[in-house]
C-alpha cells in the first residue's frame, strides 16, 4: 500500500459514472435483486406520474426473452425540443443528467412517484443498453444509449398520431452479477398494488420468456377499497363495508391529501401498507405514525364515552390494530424519504395531517355506525386481556430464569465467546442429535440447544398467549436467546435483536417429514414473537446431507438425489461391478460428531440457507393459512399448489 496521499488521490465521479460505481446509493443492493427490480420501478413510476397528471390511463410492461424489459405509456411523451442550457434534447438531458426532470416546480406534475429525475438516468447508467422511443407532435423519435452514453442522436424515424413513451433496457451484467433475471412474481405483485392505488389505471404485464407468452392484466375501478377487500378475502370480517376516509390539507408547497381504506377481521395480526405518491414505503414513516396515533385515540375515546372498557384503563395501539387491514396512501407535492429507494417517508408535517383527518373522520364514522364501533372495541378489549395474561406468563418466565441460575437454561451448551457477532446457536431436534452436535462443534463460537419433540403451534394459540409462554421448550429458547419476546414496539420487554446473545440462530432438524414440521413450528414461533430476528437476517436453516456415498475409504456427502447419482458415477469410475455404498440419512442422530461437523457445522465447508422475507404481509397470510385453524383455507392452498410439488417425502 502506498503512503502517498495527495490531491491526485482524490477521485471525482461525475454524472452517471457515480451511479455505475456506487449503484447501491441510488437503486439498492445490486447483488440480491433489489436494484435490478428497482430499475423497473423507476421507469414505471414515470409512466404512473403521467396518470397522476390525468394524461395516461394505460401502461404495458413486457419481459423480453433477451433479458430486457420494456415499459410503454400513452402519456404526453418526453419533450424532444432542445434544452437551452445544455444544447441537447430535453429527452437526452433527462436520460444523462442526474436530478433533471419536470418534477421540481410542480408545474408539469403536482405529485410524482419518481424522485426528481434521479431514477430514469440511474437506470440508463446501469444498463448495457437502453432504447427510448417517443411519440409526440406527430412524429416517432428514437435514441439508443449504451452504458449511459448516447450511441446515436435523437432522430425521427416515422410519423404517428399517438403520444407516449417506450423505454426498453437490458441491465449491465457486470453490475448485476448475482441475480440477473427479472422475477415475474415480484413485478406482478408491484403492478397489482400500483393498479389498486390508481383506480382506473390499466397495467398489462407480458412475460415472453417461455414457450407461450404469459399475460396478466391489472385494472381496479374500486381502488384501495378493493385492495383491502382482497387482503381480507379469506378472513371473517367484523364489518362488511370497508371504511374509507379521504381528506387534504394545504402546506406551503401545495396540497397534501390522504386516502385511507381499512377493515377489521377476526385475524390476530395487523397488515398496514403505506404509500406516498403511489410508491410503497415498506418501513412506513410519518403517515404510519399519524395513522396509528389516530386509531388509538379514536377507539379509546369512543370506548370510554360508552363505558365499554370493562375495568381497563385504556387500550394499547397493538390491541386496537389487531385484525386490521389498511391501505394508507398519501399524495405530497415534495415528499422526503430516508433513502432513494423510498422505503420510509420522513416528511414531518404528514404525521399531524394524517392524525387530524383520521381522528375526525373515524370519530364521525363511529357515531354513525355504533354497532361496527362496538364490535371493533370488543375485539380490542379481548386482545388487551389476552396480552395482559401473556405478559404475566412472560414475566414469570423471566423471573423463573433468574431464579434458576443466571437466566440460562440447563440444557444449553453455551459457547466460550461473549461477542454476539461471532456467536451462533443451533436449535437442534432431539437429545441424540444434540449430543453429536455438542461433541463435534467449535466450542468457542457455537452453542447447542437441544429441543425435545415438537414445540407448540403458536399460530393456534393467538387468543391464549399465556399457554405459549408456559411451554417449556419456548421458555428455554427465550431464555437462551436473551433478547426478550414479542413484537410490540411499545413494550420494553419485546424482542430486541440488539440484545441477542447469538447473531446467528440456526435451525437444525432431521431431513424427514417430522424434521420439516419442527422447522416450520420454530419458524412460526420466531415470526410471531421475534419477527425482527428474521427480518434483520439472524435466522438460518442448516443443510445436513441426505446421503453418504462411499467406495472403500472414499466418501462423498450428497445434498440431493442428483448429487448422489453424480457421486455414484464418479466413484464407480466406469466400472459396473464396483461396490458402492449408499446410506440415506433420515436423522441427525445417525451421524457421528465428526461427520456432523464436516458436513453441516464447519463454517468453512457448510451450506446454510438464510431465512429472508420479501413481503411481510404475504408471510403473515401464509402462516395463517398453513399453521392456523382454518382447515378450508389450508385445503384450498394445498389443492392450488399441489401441482408444484415434485418430491414428496411421506
Amino acid at each position: 500500500m502506498s503512503d502517498d496521499y495527495t490531491a491526485d488521490s482524490i477521485q471525482v465521479l461525475e454524472g452517471l459514472e457515480a451511479v455505475r460505481m456506487r449503484p447501491g446509493m441510488y437503486l439498492g443492493d445490486p447483488h440480491d435483486g433489489t436494484a435490478l427490480h428497482h430499475c423497473v420501478w423507476e421507469v414505471v413510476d414515470n409512466a404512473v406520474d403521467e396518470h397522476l397528471a390525468n394524461r395516461n390511463d394505460r401502461i404495458d410492461v413486457i419481459m423480453h426473452d433477451d433479458g430486457s424489459v420494456s415499459v410503454k405509456d400513452y402519456g404526453r411523451g418526453i419533450p424532444v425540443d432542445i434544452h437551452a442550457e445544455f444544447g441537447i434534447s430535453a429527452a437526452e438531458v433527462i436520460m444523462t443528467k442526474l436530478h433533471a426532470g419536470g418534477k421540481f416546480d410542480n408545474a408539469a406534475y403536482k405529485v410524482s412517484g419518481g424522485l426528481h429525475g434521479v431514477g430514469v438516468s440511474a437506470v440508463n447508467a446501469v444498463s448495457a443498453w437502453l432504447e427510448m422511443t417517443i411519440e409526440r407532435d406527430g412524429a416517432v423519435h428514437q435514441q439508443r444509449y449504451e452504458r449511459g452514453e448516447p450511441a446515436s442522436a435523437l432522430g425521427v424515424v416515422g410519423k404517428t398520431d399517438a403520444t407516449g413513451t417506450t423505454i426498453r433496457f437490458r441491465p449491465d451484467l457486470t453490475i448485476f452479477s448475482d441475480i440477473v433475471d427479472f422475477d415475474f412474481d415480484i413485478l406482478d405483485t408491484r403492478f397489482r398494488e400500483t393498479a389498486f392505488l390508481n383506480a382506473g389505471l390499466h397495467i398489462q404485464l407480458i412475460d415472453e420468456r417461455g414457450e407461450e407468452p404469459h399475460v396478466v392484466d391489472h385494472h381496479y375501478e374500486g381502488g384501495i377499497k378493493q385492495f383491502v377487500q382482497r387482503l381480507n378475502d379469506r378472513r371473517q370480517v367484523l364489518h362488511e363495508d370497508v371504511i374509507h376516509i379521504a381528506g387534504s390539507r394545504e402546506i406551503e408547497l401545495g396540497e397534501v391529501s390522504i386516502d385511507l381504506a381499512m377493515q377489521w377481521s377476526d385475524a390476530f395480526s395487523e397488515q398496514i401498507q403505506c404509500y406516498t405518491n403511489i410508491i410503497r414505503n415498506r418501513d412506513g414513516g410519518t403517515h404510519m405514525t399519524g395513522l396509528r396515533g389516530a386509531l388509538t385515540k379514536s377507539v379509546n375515546a369512543y370506548a370510554k364515552s360508552r363505558n365499554l372498557l370493562k375495568n381497563l384503563n385504556g387500550l394499547s395501539g397493538e390491541d386496537v390494530r389487531e385484525g386490521l387491514s389498511a391501505i394508507v396512501s398519501v399524495k405530497h407535492p415534495d415528499p422526503s424519504f430516508s433513502s432513494q429507494t423510498k422505503d420510509k417517508l420522513v416528511s414531518s408535517e404528514v404525521t399531524s395531517i394524517v392524525e387530524t383527518i383520521v381522528y375526525e373522520r373515524l370519530g364521525e364514522f363511529f357515531e354513525e355506525n355504533p354497532s361496527i364501533a362496538r364490535g371493533i372495541v370488543e375485539k380490542a378489549v379481548l386482545a388487551s386481556r389476552a396480552r395482559e395474561a401473556a405478559k404475566k406468563a412472560r414475566d414469570m418466565t423471566r423471573r423463573k430464569g433468574v431464579l434458576e441460575g443466571g437466566g440460562l437454561p440447563g440444557k444449553l451448551a453455551d459457547c466460550q465467546s461473549r461477542d454476539p457477532t461471532e456467536c451462533e446457536v443451533y436449535l437442534v431436534e432431539g437429545d441424540s442429535a444434540g449430543g453429536s452436535a455438542k461433541t463435534g462443534r467449535d466450542r468457542r463460537i457455537q452453542a447447542i440447544l437441544p429441543l425435545r419433540g415438537k414445540i407448540l403451534n403458536v399460530e393456534r394459540q393467538q387468543r391464549n398467549l399465556a399457554k405459549v409462554f408456559q411451554n417449556n421448550e419456548i421458555q428455554t429458547m427465550v431464555r437462551a436467546l436473551g433478547a426478550g419476546v414479542g413484537n410490540d414496539p411499545e413494550d420494553e420487554g419485546s424482542f430486541n435483536p440488539e440484545k441477542l446473545r447469538y447473531h446467528r440462530i440456526i435451525i437444525m432438524t432431521d431431513a424427514d417429514v417430522d424434521g420439516a414440521h419442527i422447522r416450520t413450528l420454530l419458524l412460526t414461533f420466531l415470526w410471531r414473537f421475534m419477527k425482527r430476528a428474521i427480518m434483520e437476517g439472524h435466522v438460518y436453516i442448516a443443510q445436513p446431507p441426505l446421503y453418504q456415498v462411499s467406495k472403500g475409504r472414499m466418501t462423498r456427502y450428497a445434498f440431493s438425489e442428483e448429487e448422489r447419482d453424480l457421486f455414484i458415477d464418479e466413484l464407480r469410475g466406469g466400472s459396473e461391478t464396483a461396490k458402492i455404498g449408499v446410506q440415506r440419512y433420515k436423522g441427525l442422530g445417525e451421524m457421528n460428531p465428526d461427520q456432523l461437523w464436516e458436513t453441516t457445522m464447519d463454517p468453512e465447508q457448510r451450506t446454510m440457507l438464510k431465512v429472508t422475507v420479501g413481503d411481510a404481509e404475504a408471510a403473515d397470510r401464509l402462516f395463517e393459512i398453513l399453521m392456523g385453524e382454518d382447515v378450508v383455507d389450508r385445503r384450498a392452498f394445498i389443492e392450488t399448489h399441489a401441482k408444484e410439488v415434485t418430491n414428496l417425502d411421506i
